[in-house]
């Protein structure tokens, strides 16, 4: 049986920019891309130069204006149309998100299906922030108007090249702004196709902004002073830096950063389901997440359900169930992240870089197996540096109070989950955890729409969150207008 990757890139993709509706390309330095499948080139672009980010954000600029005047009902009509464009091109949107990112093809699949989910979301808007109205006094009346901010801008990481993108536009969009597009360099391929369907759906020109670029474009993006604000979703120390850069300058910016999240286990769970949450959680897109549950608080005696967690991640092969890493570097980093635990006294218990038997296409590609890592030390490297790769630290300890000072002492504050059959215990863990999200029996435990996703710590810097009602206040303002028509006969403090 062929395999589902085979064939599905024959030519190197050239990835321009897409300026006021149009595909065009800049006279910046070309960077080239090489597939983490199969080593091979697979796309290339120029960086996006000053006078083609100049160029952009202006005619974004001069877009804005109508399309913040156009009805909400009416943008919402483009969305609706946009949804239907993306499930239209979901074959096309997963493989090549697949072959640029490393993802499997399901894996591909379902990031997508949860960025269409937020779209979903966004079209509700038209009917759930109506803004309102009251008389607060006589003959006096308030009201709230939702109003969009003008040109707004999204960098977005290579691990959910749909995803991610699809968690800010659809609301920016909605909400009538511009939006100004950096996808990541590593993974440019999927951008021509999000920005060609939202085109195919009647979006107008300049509307929707593609830059491709690396640090110097999104510099100039945050910089540009017609940008109102960012939205960011990497790594830790570059968040940080994104969020210092955008609000020195006093714009709005939400950045999201790394995690290192752990999963509680206690000796009352259910074995078929905890093994399995587990294996996936932290195997899942091939631990290159930032919801990859990488840290695992063993309680007392579970060795029955991690000996299940062995089987299950033993029996899964790179390049067949497992995705590929993003680069070489990476794969050369888990190795040796690998080793370093081991000379901390690491047990490993399940070794991923002795994974051979990968299919024949694949051989030059960037593959890890499946590693565990038993008895690691609290305050060792494996148990607090994130890795973004398929390795899960186990720490033992002796009770949930131990668990608990574990998890509150990580600098992240993304996700904490528990398993348990012991509701009590659940919601204990769910009282006393740090992070923003947090799972019951869920190993990967982000929220369904309209719950919103963020995390707390050095896994966000800023206020709200990226998704949900939380992220309107990062593309939108609250005007409150407060009328009188007639003079009246009483009078009070207003009068």
């Amino acid at each position: 049986m062929p395999h589902p990757y085979q064939g599905i890139r024959t030519s190197v993709q050239d990835c321009g920019h897409f300026v006021s509706g149009e595909w065009i390309t800049s006279s910046g330095s070309k960077v080239e891309i090489n597939s983490p499948y199969t080593g091979s080139p697979m796309a290339s672009f120029r960086n996006a130069d000053q006078p083609t980010v100049e160029k952009a954000i202006a005619q974004a600029h001069a877009a804005s204006k109508d399309w913040s005047k156009t009805p909400i009902k009416e943008r919402s009509q483009v969305m609706y149309r946009f949804r239907d464009e993306l499930i239209a091109d979901l074959e096309l949107i997963a493989s090549t998100k697949s072959f640029e990112s490393g993802k499997t093809i399901g894996e591909a699949k379902a990031g997508l299906l949860k960025g269409i989910e937020v779209l979903e979301f966004a079209l509700s808007i038209q009917n759930m922030d109506a803004g309102g109205k009251l008389e607060v006094s006589r003959g006096v009346s308030c009201e709230f108007r939702r109003e969009p901010i003008g040109v707004v801008s999204g960098i977005t990481p290579f691990n959910f090249p749909a995803m991610v993108p699809m968690w800010m536009i659809p609301i920016a969009l909605t909400l009538g702004n511009s939006f100004v597009w950096k996808p990541s360099e590593k993974t440019p391929m999927t951008s021509l196709l999000i920005a060609d369907c939202l085109k195919r759906s009647g979006l107008p020109a300049g509307v929707l902004t593609v830059l491709q670029g690396q640090k110097e474009t999104v510099e100039m993006i945050i910089d540009h002073p017609l940008v109102a604000s960012v939205g960011f979703v990497g790594s830790t120390d570059i968040a940080r830096k994104v969020y210092q850069r955008a609000t020195n300058l006093g714009k709005r910016c939400l950045a999201l950063g790394g995690a290192k999240n752990h999963i509680i286990l206690l000796p009352d769970a259910d074995p078929e389901i905890a093994a399995q949450g587990i294996a996936d959680s932290f195997t899942g897109c091939c631990g290159q997440r930032c919801m990859a549950a990488s840290v695992l608080l063993a309680v007392g005696d579970v060795d029955q359900i991690i000996g299940k967690v062995k089987a299950i991640v033993e029996s899964r092969s790179p390049g067949v169930d497992l995705g590929a890493i993003i680069t070489k570097q990476q794969v050369e980093f888990l190795h040796s992240a690998i080793a370093e635990a081991d000379a901390e006294g690491a047990d490993v218990v399940v070794d991923g870089r002795n994974s051979n038997n990968l299919p024949s296409e694949f051989k030059a590609g960037n593959f890890i197996g499946a590693t565990i890592l038993d008895n690691v030390k609290p305050k060792s490297m494996a148990a607090t540096k994130e890795l973004f790769g398929p390795i899960l630290s186990i720490i033992r300890v002796k009770d949930l109070s131990e668990a608990l000072e574990i998890e509150a002492s990580n600098a992240y504050g993304n996700a904490t989950s528990v398993f348990t059959s012991s509701g009590a215990m659940a919601e204990e863990i769910a009282r006393s955890s740090r992070s923003g999200m947090v799972g019951v029996n869920i190993g990967v435990p982000v929220p369904r729409e309209p719950f919103s996703f963020g995390g707390t710590k050095n896994s966000k810097f800023g206020m709200g969150d990226i998704t949900g009602i939380p992220s309107f206040p990062l593309w939108s303002d609250m005007k409150k207008v407060t009328v009188k028509w007639h003079k009246q006969n009483d009078a009070n403090w207003m009068s």
